[in-house]
């Protein structure tokens, strides 16, 4: 199993959305080393959800539910998506500020290379998270 950070615009999902819909295809990622990332997820992984815009914060952890596959609404085989389900809420929000004031997370991807929307993350820096 493998640990990852996903984001979203809380305006246009959030994770209470992920909660409401119990499921969801992880889509609109166009960048292409977040894609290339995308492709190296797999069925059983758990991922931080961190909302972007004005929040800045990871919220909660989801399971990825299926394999990688073709986004069916491009049909291009670069395009690629996969199915998340909730898993729970953080007890309270980690905000960017909070990680960024780590120095055992410095050479975390969220502050090295904030703009990616999908990126890995090691067991250390989920540990950071998830206790």
């Amino acid at each position: 199993m493998a640990y990852w950070l996903f984001k979203t615009e809380p305006d246009c999902y959030s994770y209470a959305d992920l909660e409401n819909d119990g499921r969801t295809i992880w889509d609109g990622v166009a960048n292409n080393l977040a894609l290339k990332y995308m492709r190296e997820v797999h069925k059983g992984d758990l991922a931080l959800v961190y909302h972007t815009g004005d929040e800045k914060a990871a919220v909660g952890i989801c399971e990825v539910v299926s394999e990688p596959y073709v986004d069916p609404k491009l049909n291009d085989p670069k395009m690629v998506v996969f199915d998340v389900k909730p898993k729970k809420k953080l007890s309270k929000p980690v905000t960017l500020a909070q990680v960024k004031a780590q120095k055992a997370l410095a050479d975390f991807l969220l502050v090295k290379n904030s703009r990616l929307s999908v990126m890995p993350v090691t067991d250390q820096q989920w540990k950071y998270f998830s206790t």
